[in-house]
């Protein structure tokens, strides 16, 4: 494993993966915002429709899942992103097959990023009190087949082809939420985007309150305290020649 650096980069075309609608700004929103801000054309792609997240037990999924796509459209907007991409897969229900991957894909083949976000699917236990969500396994895991080899291989998924897409080779990948980074990013600049980001998320912060604010600027202290930054992101970056 190399030594952790701070990356000052910012990559031309950025493709974000996620599951759900707000995964993207808890994980990576400072740096998905500084590379926006930086010039970057950044697209997100969410994976599920998110109808799952309420624990109202009268609350209707459809209506759950209208009001979390626009929530996810204003907290793009929020942080200066180019597009805003959503799949139609259930909530806790997503798996890994010919068909998420094909999705993924064709968003790589249309959007030719440069670099690739997404969760690191190896990261599971966080401690003793939470292990990570399934669908952010199977969105890293998916992701990662999809970049490589399927994207830049013209015997994958050779439909899209026929239908005028070219194969696409990415760059480089970063491993969000991952407990081996190597890459940090400063967000000093952008934490408050972060942070604004994640509040048009208005059904999933029906508790929390300037305290929540707090927390991520402790987050990203702690992840600056190990970049010798204020406030950072960290991340596991694969580079590919």
């Amino acid at each position: 494993m190399s030594e952790p650096v701070l990356s000052e980069e910012t990559p031309e075309r950025v493709l974000a993966v996620y599951g759900h609608p707000d995964d993207a700004e808890i994980s990576a929103g400072g740096t998905l915002a500084r590379w926006a801000s930086g010039g970057a054309e950044v697209y997100l792609l969410i994976c599920t429709q998110g109808e799952k997240g309420s624990q109202d037990p009268l609350a209707d999924p459809d209506a759950v899942a209208r009001t979390r796509t626009e929530e996810s459209r204003r907290a793009s907007a929020a942080l200066g992103f180019a597009g805003n991409f959503h799949l139609d897969h259930l909530d806790g229900e997503l798996d890994n097959d010919h068909r998420l991957r094909g999705e993924i894909v064709e968003h790589i083949r249309k959007v030719r990023p440069t670099a690739v976000m997404c969760p690191d699917p190896t990261s599971v236990f966080f401690g003793d009190r939470y292990y990570n969500h399934r669908d952010h396994r199977v969105t890293g895991w998916a992701t990662l087949d999809a970049v490589s080899p399927a994207a830049g291989n013209p015997h994958y998924f050779r439909d899209q082809l026929e239908r005028g897409l070219e194969v696409h080779h990415v760059g480089e990948v970063f491993l969000s939420g991952t407990f081996e980074p190597n890459c940090w990013v400063d967000i000093g600049a952008t934490i408050d985007h972060k942070i604004d980001a994640l509040f048009c998320h208005e059904s999933q912060l029906t508790d929390t309150g300037e305290w929540f604010r707090d927390f991520l600027r402790e987050r990203a202290e702690d992840a600056g305290r190990q970049a010798g930054v204020r406030y950072a992101e960290g991340f596991r970056r694969l580079s590919f020649g």
